[in-house]
Protein backbone atom coordinates (compact mmCIF):
# COMPACT_ATOMS: atom_id res chain seq x y z
CA UNK A 1 0.00 0.00 0.00
CA UNK A 2 1.19 2.92 -0.89
CA UNK A 3 1.93 5.95 1.82
CA UNK A 4 -0.78 8.39 2.54
CA UNK A 5 0.66 12.09 0.89
CA UNK A 6 0.12 13.25 4.64
CA UNK A 7 2.80 11.57 5.52
CA UNK A 8 4.95 13.41 3.04
CA UNK A 9 5.93 16.89 2.83
CA UNK A 10 4.54 19.69 0.74
CA UNK A 11 6.57 21.82 -1.12
CA UNK A 12 4.89 25.04 -2.86
CA UNK A 13 7.12 26.73 -4.94
CA UNK A 14 6.91 30.43 -5.99
CA UNK A 15 9.21 33.60 -7.68
CA UNK A 16 8.59 36.57 -6.10
CA UNK A 17 8.37 38.30 -2.90
CA UNK A 18 4.60 39.68 -3.45
CA UNK A 19 4.06 35.82 -4.15
CA UNK A 20 5.29 34.45 -0.75
CA UNK A 21 3.57 37.24 0.78
CA UNK A 22 0.50 36.63 -0.41
CA UNK A 23 0.76 32.19 0.01
CA UNK A 24 1.64 33.11 4.01
CA UNK A 25 -0.62 36.06 4.51
CA UNK A 26 -3.30 32.81 3.25
CA UNK A 27 -1.72 30.58 6.70
CA UNK A 28 -1.27 27.26 6.95
CA UNK A 29 -4.49 25.87 8.82
CA UNK A 30 -5.85 22.72 7.22
CA UNK A 31 -2.31 21.13 6.42
CA UNK A 32 -2.05 17.50 7.50
CA UNK A 33 1.61 17.22 6.24
CA UNK A 34 4.91 19.55 6.47
CA UNK A 35 4.45 22.49 4.40
CA UNK A 36 7.21 24.37 2.65
CA UNK A 37 6.44 27.76 0.56
CA UNK A 38 9.89 28.23 -1.49
CA UNK A 39 10.28 31.23 -3.57
CA UNK A 40 12.65 29.92 -6.40
CA UNK A 41 13.85 33.75 -7.36
CA UNK A 42 12.81 34.76 -11.13
CA UNK A 43 12.79 32.66 -14.01
CA UNK A 44 14.01 29.43 -15.02
CA UNK A 45 17.17 28.45 -14.20
CA UNK A 46 16.78 30.01 -10.53
CA UNK A 47 13.76 27.66 -10.30
CA UNK A 48 15.82 24.74 -11.61
CA UNK A 49 18.25 25.56 -9.19
CA UNK A 50 15.98 26.32 -5.77
CA UNK A 51 14.43 23.34 -6.39
CA UNK A 52 16.70 21.08 -6.87
CA UNK A 53 18.33 21.94 -4.53
CA UNK A 54 15.54 21.51 -1.65
CA UNK A 55 14.57 18.16 -2.81
CA UNK A 56 18.12 17.03 -1.93
CA UNK A 57 17.59 17.63 1.24
CA UNK A 58 16.09 13.79 3.29
CA UNK A 59 13.63 15.86 4.83
CA UNK A 60 11.82 16.74 1.50
CA UNK A 61 12.95 13.68 -0.77
CA UNK A 62 9.26 12.76 -0.94
CA UNK A 63 7.43 15.64 -1.29
CA UNK A 64 5.07 16.74 -3.49
CA UNK A 65 5.31 19.34 -5.49
CA UNK A 66 3.13 22.53 -6.57
CA UNK A 67 4.20 25.94 -8.82
CA UNK A 68 2.10 28.90 -7.91
CA UNK A 69 2.27 32.43 -8.49
CA UNK A 70 1.36 34.90 -11.22
CA UNK A 71 1.35 34.23 -14.92
CA UNK A 72 0.26 35.84 -18.37
CA UNK A 73 -3.10 34.53 -19.59
CA UNK A 74 -3.22 34.19 -23.58
CA UNK A 75 -6.49 33.78 -24.36
CA UNK A 76 -9.11 36.77 -25.25
CA UNK A 77 -11.76 37.38 -22.71
CA UNK A 78 -9.18 36.05 -19.68
CA UNK A 79 -9.02 38.90 -16.67
CA UNK A 80 -6.84 39.44 -13.95
CA UNK A 81 -7.22 37.08 -11.11
CA UNK A 82 -8.89 34.43 -13.28
CA UNK A 83 -7.23 30.26 -12.40
CA UNK A 84 -5.09 28.16 -14.56
CA UNK A 85 -4.79 24.89 -13.34
CA UNK A 86 -2.20 23.30 -15.85
CA UNK A 87 -2.70 20.46 -17.15
CA UNK A 88 0.83 20.31 -18.27
CA UNK A 89 3.54 22.34 -18.19
CA UNK A 90 6.26 22.72 -21.57
CA UNK A 91 9.05 24.40 -22.46
CA UNK A 92 11.94 23.24 -24.63
CA UNK A 93 13.37 20.37 -23.25
CA UNK A 94 10.07 18.47 -22.39
CA UNK A 95 6.33 18.34 -21.37
CA UNK A 96 5.46 16.95 -17.53
CA UNK A 97 2.32 15.87 -17.11
CA UNK A 98 0.26 17.20 -13.91
CA UNK A 99 -1.52 15.14 -11.60
CA UNK A 100 -5.11 16.19 -10.00
CA UNK A 101 -5.86 18.58 -12.38
CA UNK A 102 -9.38 18.04 -11.68
CA UNK A 103 -9.53 17.75 -8.16
CA UNK A 104 -7.76 21.41 -7.89
CA UNK A 105 -10.60 22.98 -10.45
CA UNK A 106 -12.88 21.88 -7.49
CA UNK A 107 -11.34 22.39 -4.82
CA UNK A 108 -10.43 25.92 -6.41
CA UNK A 109 -14.15 26.22 -6.75
CA UNK A 110 -14.61 25.81 -3.53
CA UNK A 111 -11.80 27.94 -1.51
CA UNK A 112 -11.99 31.16 -3.98
CA UNK A 113 -15.52 30.60 -4.86
CA UNK A 114 -16.98 32.75 -8.52
CA UNK A 115 -13.41 33.06 -9.77
CA UNK A 116 -13.10 31.56 -13.52
CA UNK A 117 -10.95 28.76 -13.46
CA UNK A 118 -9.10 27.41 -16.84
CA UNK A 119 -7.51 24.14 -17.44
CA UNK A 120 -5.12 23.42 -20.47
CA UNK A 121 -0.96 23.88 -21.10
CA UNK A 122 0.70 26.01 -19.20
CA UNK A 123 4.14 26.87 -20.88
CA UNK A 124 7.25 28.60 -20.16
CA UNK A 125 9.23 31.61 -21.30
CA UNK A 126 12.66 32.94 -19.94
CA UNK A 127 10.89 36.28 -20.35
CA UNK A 128 7.67 38.21 -19.18
CA UNK A 129 5.11 37.61 -22.44
CA UNK A 130 3.94 40.82 -23.84
CA UNK A 131 2.21 41.96 -26.78
CA UNK A 132 1.63 40.34 -29.74
CA UNK A 133 3.95 36.88 -28.54
CA UNK A 134 0.75 35.95 -26.52
CA UNK A 135 -1.10 35.28 -29.98
CA UNK A 136 1.83 33.04 -31.03
CA UNK A 137 1.86 30.88 -27.81
CA UNK A 138 -1.67 30.52 -27.85
CA UNK A 139 -1.68 29.35 -31.43
CA UNK A 140 0.55 26.09 -29.51
CA UNK A 141 -2.16 25.63 -27.99
CA UNK A 142 -1.20 26.87 -24.43
CA UNK A 143 -3.17 28.97 -22.61
CA UNK A 144 -1.19 30.67 -19.96
CA UNK A 145 3.11 31.55 -19.56
CA UNK A 146 5.27 31.76 -16.81
CA UNK A 147 8.84 31.52 -16.52
CA UNK A 148 9.63 28.80 -13.79
CA UNK A 149 6.28 26.22 -13.29
CA UNK A 150 7.97 24.00 -16.41
CA UNK A 151 11.30 24.56 -14.80
CA UNK A 152 10.36 23.71 -11.49
CA UNK A 153 8.03 20.16 -12.46
CA UNK A 154 11.08 19.25 -14.31
CA UNK A 155 13.24 19.03 -11.75
CA UNK A 156 11.01 17.48 -9.57
CA UNK A 157 10.35 14.87 -11.69
CA UNK A 158 13.76 14.45 -12.59
CA UNK A 159 14.79 14.20 -8.95
CA UNK A 160 12.30 11.27 -8.46
CA UNK A 161 9.07 10.47 -9.20
CA UNK A 162 6.72 12.64 -7.18
CA UNK A 163 3.18 14.15 -7.89
CA UNK A 164 3.47 17.47 -9.35
CA UNK A 165 0.86 20.41 -10.30
CA UNK A 166 0.84 23.99 -11.22
CA UNK A 167 -1.86 26.74 -10.42
CA UNK A 168 -1.36 30.45 -11.66
CA UNK A 169 -3.21 33.31 -10.93
CA UNK A 170 -3.92 35.67 -13.93
CA UNK A 171 -1.91 39.10 -13.77
CA UNK A 172 -2.61 40.50 -16.36
CA UNK A 173 -4.32 38.97 -20.22
CA UNK A 174 -4.47 39.93 -23.96
CA UNK A 175 -6.79 43.15 -22.93
CA UNK A 176 -5.60 43.96 -19.56
CA UNK A 177 -2.21 44.30 -19.78
CA UNK A 178 0.22 45.51 -17.10
CA UNK A 179 3.68 47.33 -16.30
CA UNK A 180 3.98 47.13 -12.88
CA UNK A 181 2.52 44.37 -10.63
CA UNK A 182 0.88 45.26 -7.47
CA UNK A 183 0.26 49.19 -8.91
CA UNK A 184 -3.03 48.55 -10.70
CA UNK A 185 -6.40 46.81 -9.92
CA UNK A 186 -5.59 43.53 -11.73
CA UNK A 187 -2.39 43.19 -10.16
CA UNK A 188 -4.69 43.55 -6.65
CA UNK A 189 -7.23 41.28 -7.57
CA UNK A 190 -4.37 38.56 -8.32
CA UNK A 191 -2.65 38.67 -4.94
CA UNK A 192 -6.06 38.77 -3.04
CA UNK A 193 -6.55 35.39 -5.22
CA UNK A 194 -3.24 34.18 -4.51
CA UNK A 195 -3.69 34.88 -0.98
CA UNK A 196 -6.63 32.62 -0.25
CA UNK A 197 -5.47 29.57 -2.73
CA UNK A 198 -3.97 27.41 -0.37
CA UNK A 199 -6.75 25.30 1.24
CA UNK A 200 -7.17 23.53 -2.33
CA UNK A 201 -3.37 22.92 -2.33
CA UNK A 202 -3.77 21.00 0.74
CA UNK A 203 -7.12 19.42 -0.44
CA UNK A 204 -4.62 18.00 -3.34
CA UNK A 205 -2.10 16.80 -1.24
CA UNK A 206 -4.68 15.33 0.98
CA UNK A 207 -6.05 13.16 -1.82
CA UNK A 208 -3.48 12.28 -3.50
CA UNK A 209 -1.66 8.86 -3.22
CA UNK A 210 2.27 8.86 -3.31
CA UNK A 211 3.84 5.78 -5.10
CA UNK A 212 5.63 3.65 -2.64
CA UNK A 213 9.97 4.38 -3.04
Amino acid sequence: MSPHPASVPLLIACALGIEQVALRAGGRGGADGPVTVLRTGMGPAAAERSVTRMLADPALRDAAVLATGFCAGLAPGMHPGDLVVAEETRDPRSTTLCVGTELLVKALGRAVPGRTVHTGPLTGSDHVVRGPERADLLATGAIAADMESAATLLSAVRVGERPVAAVRVVVDAPEHELVRIGTVRGGISAFRVLRSVLPAFFEWHRSLLLPRR
